[in-house]
């Protein structure tokens, strides 16, 4: 799978692939195993929200931190350039975790957990003993993240499925042996969370260490500071801007005429989409790494799987089985799974459209042009804002609804502009090569003059 040499065949296309989906689908089993965990503990509620606290907090932070897996497989060609990346990351995690453990040791924390996240005084011991165990993650997660992005550019992505079901088997053991003694507080979470962060990076060091031992021998090229920065700040604040777009809308359906019933229907329908759309989060490696091999094969691929998540959640909105997926499966009441279905409804356009968006933006990726993706995750953002304000205005009746809708319009608006962006890129660059030609060209015939 690491031959790059020779024609491309949908088989690889599958065997890259697929490996991808799945590790981004099996990591969301890590947070079951956790709060399965937490669940059997005493006073376990108190205990489910600390630890919520602390790994809401840790998920902002640590956005910086997983863009150096798209930065690596993208950027990264020879040891000098991951050397180099390397030093930037960890200057970056420093600056971080020094800012975690301010979060920890000063008044900051406990303003942040009571005022930001809504916490009662009385868990703010508790977060903060729980962030403090946490915030090691970040270090881990940015070894994990470099050296990942080295396995895949080398098309060895069955590794990462390799590592996620090594890193849930290690965690289910831990979590049995807390239940077994009977040690479980929030922070047996981060210690869960940690010790599965750990495995999975020592795995992908192992991994990453041998590919560029034995792959990048003679391989020599220029990876300058000022590339990295551009490429690698736009694609935060792009993730950053994915993080803050839900809570957003929470704010608006708390308007809605059912504040309940809206606020929980779209959460459960929108963690339903996401699940779906967890296989396809990493369609821009097809870019990254085999487009410039066989154009044709790797859009052809992507048509076919992108319609997948769609086709699920079709079967789920509009037969009998969505139903019983909702009262059996999520385990939720008749009076809560049925507006929940309703809501899903128009998060097929969701299904539809992100696929393509997160495809297009490895091509923004690949043309190191991530101010562009940055650009339109802004309309996406300010689409969906605009959208959902209108909708709880003047239909605060949709409830839920509202806020699927907003976000499907957002993503739609968002994959306008990236196809408006690189269409445009496309005739700029076609542009340049004709001029280029024609210089040649008068050139060459002054020259036989």
């Amino acid at each position: 799978m690491n031959n790059r040499d020779g024609e491309l065949k949908y088989r690889q296309l599958i065997g890259f692939f697929i490996p991808l989906g799945f590790s981004a689908s099996l990591t969301a089993i890590t947070h079951v195993i956790i709060n399965g965990t937490l669940s059997r503990g005493e006073n376990a509620a108190f205990i489910i929200a600390s630890y919520a606290v602390a790994f809401a907090l840790f998920g902002i932070i640590e956005r910086p931190i997983i863009v150096f897996r798209q930065t690596s497989s993208a950027l990264v060609k020879d040891k000098q350039s991951f050397r180099k990346l390397s030093i930037f990351m960890f200057f970056v995690i420093g600056i971080i975790f020094v800012f975690s453990m301010l979060m920890v040791f000063s008044p900051i924390g406990s303003w942040v957990y009571v005022n930001l996240f809504n916490a009662d005084e009385n868990m703010v011991n508790t977060i903060s003993s729980t962030f403090f165990v946490i915030a090691f993650v970040i270090i881990f997660s940015g070894i994990r993240g470099i050296y990942q992005g080295v396995i895949i550019n080398q098309l060895e992505t069955k590794w990462l499925t390799i590592m996620v079901i090594i890193r849930l088997l290690v965690m289910f053991l831990v979590a049995f042996l807390f239940v077994a003694f009977d040690y479980v507080t929030a922070i047996t979470g981060s210690v869960l969370f940690l010790t599965g962060m750990l495995i999975e990076c020592l795995i992908s060091v192992w991994k990453g260490q041998r590919i560029i031992n034995h792959t990048f021998v003679n391989q020599v090229s220029i990876l300058r500071k000022k590339e990295i920065i551009n490429f690698y700040f736009p694609l935060v604040f792009y993730f950053v801007l994915q993080t803050i777009l839900v809570p957003i809308i929470y704010v608006f359906l708390s308007k809605t005429n059912n504040i309940e019933i809206g606020i929980a229907s779209f959460a459960l329908a929108f963690s339903i989409t996401q699940m779906l759309l967890s296989f396809f989060m990493y369609t821009h490696q097809l870019v990254l790494q085999l487009y410039n091999k066989d154009k044709q094969k790797v859009i052809n691929f992507i048509v076919i799987v992108s319609i997948i998540p769609t086709l699920l959640l079709v079967l789920l909105s509009f037969t009998p089985a969505g139903i019983w997926f909702m009262t059996v499966v999520m385990g939720a009441e008749e009076e809560l799974a049925v507006p929940t279905l309703s809501v899903l409804k128009f998060f097929i356009i969701k299904t539809l459209v992100f696929p393509w968006v997160d495809f297009l933006n490895g091509f923004l990726m690949l043309n190191r042009k991530t101010k562009k993706m940055l650009v339109a995750q802004m309309v996406n953002l300010i689409t969906a804002i605009g959208g959902v304000f209108l909708l709880v205005k003047y239909f605060p009746g949709w409830n839920g609804i509202n806020g699927s809708i907003a976000v499907s319009l957002g993503e739609l608006a968002g994959l306008v502009l990236i196809v408006t962006l690189i269409i445009n890129m496309n005739k700029k660059q076609q542009s340049a090569q004709t001029e280029v030609y024609h210089t040649k060209k008068k050139e060459a015939g002054g020259a036989s003059q």
